[in-house]
């Protein structure tokens, strides 16, 4: 399910992306990028519209998922 990010509070979404670019926690960048770095590069994207917040069902997680 696509979740509009401009529906979102911004503290929840910054919340959201907080979780999102964390979720791994490995860094594979030429430099490690600080967590408000990574934050802005994720809300950069969805502004953007090269990326987009979907919510599975399944594992009731939100993904950052790269549009084509």
């Amino acid at each position: 399910m696509n979740i509009p990010y401009q529906s979102l509070d911004p503290d929840t979404l910054r919340t959201l992306l907080e979780e999102i670019v964390t979720r791994n926690g490995t860094d594979y960048g030429a430099r490690e990028m600080t967590l408000d770095e990574k934050i802005s590069q994720a809300l950069h994207a969805l502004e953007t519209g090269k990326a987009r917040i979907e919510f599975d069902v399944n594992s009731e997680t939100c993904s950052l998922v790269v549009c084509e």
